[in-house]
């Protein structure tokens, strides 16, 4: 892991966990639409999921998920692992101040490829910061089935100051 990514270490508090969770699953609307839901928040990797359903069908004869919620979701959890990562490097300060600090947060690249068609009953979602600089962060981000196979993979960079 790269020297300028968070520490492992810290733990983050259930105030700072719930206002994230908050800011990611009701104040970002298009992510209630994606039913794009937090798993795990952690200063070195976020995870979530996405439960199927007819409304993110790309292919009818297939049902398979379009290939927009593929891309939308990843850059979403590349965003939160960045959130959670700028979080960790501000432990010092309390969870409300840190919760203050995503309002410049947005995507600049995003490249997605995709592996294997998106069938499933749900899929899971993870991301981690390989780079937090003091202007951009980068992330990779994963698409996972139902039996934990990846589906898709991602790479972005967002701009954080």
């Amino acid at each position: 892991m790269s020297k300028t990514a968070p520490s492992s270490a810290a733990a983050f508090e259930p105030e700072f966990i719930d206002g994230l969770r908050t800011i990611f699953e009701e104040k970002i609307v298009f992510n209630q639409v994606l039913g794009l839901k937090v798993v795990d928040l952690r200063p070195d990797g976020v995870a979530g999921r996405i439960d199927m359903k007819p409304e993110l069908v790309g292919h009818y004869a297939y049902n398979r998920v379009h290939g927009g919620v593929i891309s939308a979701g990843l850059d979403a959890m590349g965003g939160l692992a960045v959130m959670a990562a700028i979080g960790a490097k501000h432990m010092d300060e309390p969870p409300a101040q840190r919760l203050h600090r995503f309002a410049k947060l947005g995507t600049i690249d995003l490249r997605i490829d995709y592996l294997r068609p998106g069938i499933g009953s749900h899929f899971e979602l993870r991301a981690q910061v390989l780079r937090l600089g003091s202007r951009v962060a980068t992330t990779r981000m994963e698409f996972l089935g139902p039996d934990g196979q990846i589906m898709s993979a991602g790479a972005a960079a967002y701009i954080v100051s």
